[in-house]
Formats: C-alpha cells, structure tokens, sequence
C-alpha cells in the first residue's frame, strides 16, 4: 500500500470542522479541490486529511508536491515518482501510468495546482479514466475546472479562537510564553487583524524572538491600519491578501540586510537545501561566507525558514515574495548561473565518486536534487546549451537507476538537439540515453546510440567514451541472447583500452558484462571466478551498484550449480546493494531470484512472498518480468516448484505479499526470516 506522505510539521490547530467536510467530500466525489490564497493552510489541511485517509488501512495514499515544478514538463513524472511508478515503458508517459494504477485504490494529492491548471486537468482526467478506484485532493488558489470537481473553499482560522492557539503555541516556540490575560487581549487584538491567517500569524509570532509582543501589536498595527486605508497599493485587495503580504513585507523590514538578501538568494532553489549547498551559490558580493550562517539562523528565528535537521525549508508564498526582490535587485540571472554551475559541479563529483566508497551516498545526493538539478537544466538549456548537455550526460545513468527514467531521456533528448557540441560530452550524453532505452526495452535505438558512441570515441581517441560504448552494446547483445557477440564486444574495447581493473566506471561495466556473457555461455566456473573476483574490488572500494550485480550473478550461478543456499546468500546480499542506492528494477530482479533460491530450498511461503514482493516492484517499473534470457526459465521452474509445495495456499500467500507495502517484505527477508531458512 502506497504510504507517500511528507512528515506533517508541528503545530496543526482547529480545522475540526474542515477535515470533517473534508471526509465525507472524498468519500463522494473522485476529484475534491482545496481553493483559498497561499498562506491560508490548504496544504496542511490536506496532509491532516490524508493522513487521516491512510489511518484506516483501506486505502493507499501518495502526495506529489507541484510547488517545485516552473512548467508542465516534468508533471506527470512527478507525479509518477509520488506514486513509486519508475516507469521503464515505452508508451505514453499517462498512459503507462494509468495502466499500473488502474487495479489500485489510492488517494493522490497534488499540492500547488495554480500554475498548471490547463496540463493538470487532462492528467486528472485521463487517470481518473483508467483508475476507478482512483480520488484525487488538489489544493490551488482557483478551482481546477474540471468536470464533478467539488470545490472547498478554506478560509483563515477563527480569530477568537483557533487562531489564538497557534499564536500562542509558535510564540511559545519563539520563547514567548503567553497566559498574562493583558497578553491574551492582545493576542486575540493580532489574530483579528491578521484575519486569521496562518502564513501571517506564523510570520508575526517569529518575531517575538527578539520583540516584545506590545512592540509586535504596536508597530504591525500600523502597518495593517496604512494598508486599510489604500495608503500602500503594494498591500492593497483585500483584507485576508493584505493580511498575508503586511506580514511578509514586515517581517522582510524587520530582517537585517543580509537576511534580506539571504531570502531573496534563497528564492532560486526548487527544495529543501542545506547551508553547505547555500553556501555554494548565495555567498559572494554583499553576502559573506561568514554572514550565511547567521542569516539562516536568523531567518529561521523569524520563521521564514523552516528547519529539519540540517535541511532549509521555505513555502511557494514565501519564496515568491524572495523571487519578487531577486528580480528587483537585478541578480536573478546571475544566482540562477550560480545555482546550475553548482549542480553542474555537483554532478562532476558524483560521477568522479561512482566507482568509489561514497557511490551509495551520491546516488541518494543526486536523488534529493533531483528538482534542483531539474532546475538548473532548464537554466542552461536557454543560455549554456553545451552545459546543459554535461550536466544531462552526467545525471543520466543515476536518474536511470534511481527511477527518473522519463527525466533522464527527456532532458537528454534536448540537449542533444540545442547543443552543437561534438566532443566527449556529447559521446556520454548519447551514451546516457542509450541506458534509458535499453532499460526500456528498445533494444534497436540503444544498438543505434552505442554504435554512434562507439564511432565518436574512436575518431576521438576517448578510451572512457569506447569502454561505455562496449558496455551499452554489450548489455543490448546480452539481452538479445547473444552473449558470445557480447562478451567479444567487451574483451575488445578492454584490451584496447590500457588501466587497471578498477581504474574507470567504464572498465568496471564491461567486466560485468563478462561476467553476465560467461554464465550465459554456461562457462560457470570462469564466471563465478570473474563475478567472485569483481565482487572483491567493489567491496574493498565500497561500491555497490556492480558489487550487487555480481551478487546476481553468483547466485544465478549457485542455482545452475544445485547450491541454492549459496544462491539466498547471494540473492539477499544484492537486494540490500540495491536497497542502498533505491534501485526498483535491480530489486525486482533480486526478489525474483531470491523467490527461486528459496523454493529450491524447500521454504515455499517466503518464496512466493518473495516473488510477490517482486510482482509489485516489476509492476512498479511498468512492464513484465525481465532480466537476461537465461532467468526465464529458472524463474518459471522454481515458481512451479513453490506451487505445488503449496498447493491451494499458493494465491493466497502470493496475494497478501503483493497486498503488503513491498518495502515491508524486503526489510523482513533482509532481516533474518529468509537468511534463517
């Protein structure tokens, strides 16, 4: 069951009423949207009903923050991620993921729906076609308009009421304790004019830091009072919008000038960022080094920023506002270079540290980037093309693994059509996309690419760029069955390829390609000596992608050999690789393998939970069972062997485990129920 929530933050006052309306709206209508200005609380709102939704264990809940999105071209694979869909298809994006929702009960939230009403509308449409099981909770500052939508409107908090609560709790949180009933009075004076409104009261409540709340009342009132009388057309409209942008446009007064600053540099990041990344790309100019620490802790105190451990946070309302002074200094375009030169050099990193002991810990970075470096490709894409092209080159392979598979193609497509580069970075790009399309099956255009790629390197003299080229027509060949035409691609870009090894990513892709051709071959020994031998420089290097291929190997090779303890040991050793780096379709081929080690060892149960834990993973990447030629019949054999110790048990042992959320089977088989058997 589908549980993709984001943690709720602390605080949630009142909306009894609401989240009762709110219940019973989505128990009657499929598409339920949350409308009112930015700052009201439709987003908190609609995590508290969700979370209600996925207390009863009926239904699956998944949530896609649309906030981080500047256009439409990345939203149904947003929306896909939300949903655990790393769609390896060849259909239309809707459409395949339409096809993998279409039997699920699931609520989808899709929160900042405003700037893409017309591209959210067919999406909706079209999944709520395909899923008829399927609701969705929208929140938007306008209606979406689409056909039985029931609109609730969200109103600010009742200022008697709800609204003093919260004040009084962030203002506890500031370290301002309020229970003097003088105190109270004023409070309850603030929340009127503030209309109630969250956002505002949360913004005024982080001053009392370093004000007193008679400052506070005394000097906001002001401020409201000019507002009232039309004597700011910046803070005219009505009383709720002023509430909202009197509050932000204090708060931004009261913030020293290199808090000011900080928050309009903070406006280029898509997501949470922490200091060290801040660093990077707002220190410089009037900014100091030295000022950035102080000025997030300070914009924290005054609750511009929200802090998670060593994550900043800031809401769509308040960047806008940070945006809006970014462009009013003039320096938009240069932090937006700042910023895409930053995750270009992020990615440099990754990609030197992927054949090393950090390769865990840059495919989960380039995974929590993943709308920052989205970002910055948009960014050089109009103004650095062969940046552009660099940067999709070098993320393609980790988005392929990590499940941004539509990504990866889609921004590689582009850039190779806006770039006129030719050299190496245009050889890894091709080669990048050549990954994304042997993943999904096409087997022709990765053969097309490889070849180009490996025309390129040679009239380049690139030894890394032929290596990979090998790698990518090697793995097309293997996956045709072809494992002697494979292996002979490989052993002749190595030999003419001088290094050690270990001594490139490259050489590492072809060795495992030997290894997946010998076992094909039926060469087992060769192979398990080779796989063995590879293995041993991944662990003692600490990587993980290759290592868990290996792994897959030697236990192929162990079931071919009747050893199927040894297969388990080697099938639970690959689904933990591929458990370190979120790789979905190396863990469907792990639990397939590890069902067929299972079986073969007698303990049917745990097999067949096992190859149900796999039927949701395949699901998840959005087409059948695959692997190389030679799994197909290992996989039906052991899956025949497991029927019939079962019996009759067998569909219903295999329906909980495709019931239950598969990340629960793989902790429990990696725990210790499959390696005791």
């Amino acid at each position: 069951m589908l549980r993709n929530l984001p943690e709720a933050p602390p605080g949630f006052v009142g909306r009894r009423d609401e989240l009762t309306h709110l219940a019973e709206a989505l128990r009657g209508h499929r598409v339920v949207t949350l409308t009112g200005i930015g700052g009201v609380g439709k987003s908190r709102l609609a995590l508290h009903a969700a979370e209600r939704v996925l207390s009863t264990g009926t239904r699956g809940v998944a949530w896609a923050d649309l906030w981080t999105l500047q256009d439409d071209r990345l939203l149904v694979a947003t929306v896909a991620d939300a949903l655990d869909f790393s769609d390896h298809t060849t259909t239309m994006p809707l459409d395949a993921l339409g096809t993998w929702l279409a039997d699920k009960d699931v609520l989808l939230v899709l929160d900042s729906c405003e700037h893409l009403l017309a591209a959210c509308r067919p999406v909706i449409a079209g999944l709520l076609a395909a899923c008829p099981a399927l609701s969705v909770l929208a929140t938007s500052r306008e209606p979406l308009g689409l056909p039985g939508e029931h609109v609730v409107p969200v109103g600010p908090l009742p200022p008697a009421t709800d609204a003093v609560d919260l004040f009084c709790r962030l203002a506890s949180a500031a370290g301002t304790v309020v229970s003097a009933p003088s105190d109270l009075v004023a409070v309850a004076r603030l929340c009127r004019r503030l209309e109630g409104m969250p956002l505002a009261l949360e913004l005024i409540a982080g001053q009392l830091s370093h004000r007193t709340l008679t400052e506070v009342e005394r000097e906001l009132g002001s401020r409201l009072d000019i507002a009232a009388d039309g004597g700011n057309a910046l803070l005219a409209g009505p009383a709720r919008h002023r509430a909202v942008r009197t509050s932000l446009g204090w708060s931004h007064e009261l913030c020293t000038p290199q808090e000011r600053l900080m928050w309009a540099c903070l406006s280029v990041f898509r997501d949470v960022v922490d200091a060290d990344t801040v660093r990077a790309v707002c220190a410089g100019g009037p900014l100091l080094a030295s000022d950035v620490d102080r000025a997030l802790a300070g914009l924290v105190r005054k609750s511009v920023l929200s802090r998670n451990g060593a994550h900043h946070r800031m809401l769509d309302t308040v960047r806008e506002y940070g945006r809006m002074w970014l462009d009013e200094l003039g320096r938009t375009a240069e932090l937006s270079d700042r910023h895409a030169q930053h995750f270009l050099e992020l990615a440099r990193d990754a990609e030197a540290g992927w054949p090393g002991p950090q390769q865990a810990r840059w495919y989960g970075r380039i995974d929590r980037a993943n709308a920052d470096l989205c970002a910055a490709l948009d960014h050089l894409l109009s103004v650095r093309p062969r940046a552009a092209l660099e940067l999709a080159g070098l993320v393609g392979f980790f988005w392929s693994c990590c499940g941004h598979l539509r990504e990866a193609a889609s921004y590689l497509e582009d850039a190779l059509a806006m770039s006129d580069e030719s050299g190496p970075v245009r050889t890894k790009a091709l080669w990048a996309l050549g990954v994304t399309r042997v993943l999904r099956g096409e087997r022709d255009p990765s053969r097309t690419l490889a070849g180009s790629c490996h025309r390129r390197a040679r009239a380049q003299d690139d030894d890394e760029g032929m290596l990979l080229a090998a790698y990518l027509l090697g793995l097309t060949q293997l996956l045709q069955g072809l494992p002697m035409t494979a292996r002979s691609e490989v052993d002749r870009a190595l030999a003419a390829v001088g290094g050690t090894a270990f001594s490139s990513a490259g050489r590492v892709l072809c060795r495992l390609v030997r290894v997946f051709a010998l076992t094909a071959e039926g060469l087992l020994e060769q192979a398990r000596a080779e796989a063995e031998n590879l293995r041993g420089d991944c662990v003692e290097r600490g990587e993980w992608w290759t290592r868990s291929y290996t792994d897959y190997q030697l236990a192929l090779i162990s079931l071919f050999e009747d050893r199927p303890g040894d297969a388990t040991a080697h099938a639970l050793s690959m689904l933990d690789g591929k458990r370190h780096i979120g790789d979905s379709f190396g863990l469907a081929l792990g639990l397939d393998l590890l069902a067929s080690a299972l079986a073969a060892q007698g303990d049917a149960e745990t097999a067949v939970a096992a190859y149900g834990a796999g039927e949701v993973y395949w699901g998840a990447v959005g087409h059948p069972q695959r692997g190389t030629p030679e799994l197909g019949p290992v996989r039906e054999r052991y899956e025949d062997t497991a029927r019939s110790l079962l019996g009759d048990a067998y569909e219903e042992v295999r329906l909980r485990s495709v019931l239950c959320d598969p990340e629960v089977v793989v902790r429990t088989l990696l725990d210790g129920s499959a390696r005791d058997s």
